[in-house]
């Protein structure tokens, strides 16, 4: 399989803008994220600190895979945050496809702030072995 089996939306450190229900303007941070392939298909590692899995929306859309993850930013016990280094408290990435993966079939985990999701390959694009007939 080519290294297009996935695209990215950017690879910068935020995702694009989006207008929210409100109308404002809602900003988000752009999870780290591994993608190994093997002859079954991808394996996709992103990075979602504080993001509890009720926070965490994934949705395929045509060929476009959509993470989405809320982060409770809320300082435990009725405390006030003084300083926070997030200020976002969103996570937002999404993923062009290929048609030689089969999105009716990934599969996700959330464990320890780690989304691990698996994509297969369609069937006509995984290897298969021929075997010879003696003749």
């Amino acid at each position: 399989m080519s290294t297009n089996a996935v695209q990215t939306d950017n690879g910068r450190g935020r995702a694009p803008a989006r207008n929210g229900a409100d109308g404002e303007s809602q900003r988000a941070m752009t999870p780290r994220v591994d993608v190994s392939e093997d002859d079954t298909g991808l394996t996709l590692l992103a990075d979602l600190p504080g993001v509890a899995r009720e926070q965490l929306e994934l949705r395929v859309e045509a060929d476009t895979l959509h993470i989405e993850g809320a982060v409770d930013a809320a300082a435990p016990g009725g405390l006030e945050a003084v300083y926070a280094e997030v200020r976002l408290p969103r996570y937002r990435r999404s993923f062009t496809l290929s048609r030689e993966l089969d999105p009716s079939r990934i599969e996700a985990q959330l464990k320890d702030g780690v989304l691990k999701l698996r994509i297969p390959k369609q069937a006509h694009a995984q290897p298969r072995r021929i075997e010879i007939a003696a003749g």
